[in-house]
């Protein structure tokens, strides 16, 4: 196979796993991805390139240092740590939610998005999912909602 085919080939591999990565932020892709394109560009534009081993093997080597400080560091500005919250479930009492899963008495199969935690629920009639609900009572980690 010609260096320009091999070449294009890595291209191609490494922006599909840029592209898995925007897709599924988190699964990693960017280093191998990132470490493709670069390979597969200087391939492509380099005669010899892909006979130089040792020219290869730094190429590659600064590469994954430089998208990997990138990257951990997109990360963290992103997402930065914060503490655990923790809800104590009788604050949720007067709370608005959405039903995300029916809600049916007797079963705690039904589910409710209150401000962004999800939470297992019933009722004392049949809330289907879309629902605007208020919750009326809370015990353990479950509550309990009737429509809004």
């Amino acid at each position: 196979m010609d260096p320009a085919t091999i070449a294009i080939i890595l291209m191609m591999i490494g922006l599909v796993l840029l592209i898995i990565e925007a897709l599924t932020p988190g699964f990693f892709a960017v280093i191998p991805g990132a470490v493709c394109v670069v390979v597969g560009v200087l391939g492509y534009f380099i005669d010899g390139y892909f006979d130089s081993v040792p020219f290869m093997v730094v190429t590659v080597i600064v590469v994954v240092l430089v998208v990997s400080f990138v990257t951990i560091k997109g990360y963290q500005i992103l997402a930065k740590p914060e503490p655990p919250t923790t809800t104590v479930v009788d604050s949720l009492v007067g709370k608005e939610g959405l039903v995300t899963t029916e809600v049916n008495p007797g079963n705690l199969k039904g589910k409710v998005r209150i401000d962004s935690d999800s939470w297992s629920a019933t009722s004392e009639e049949t809330i289907p999912k879309g629902s605007d609900v208020v919750v009326y009572a809370a015990e353990g980690v479950h509550v309990k909602v009737r429509k809004k």
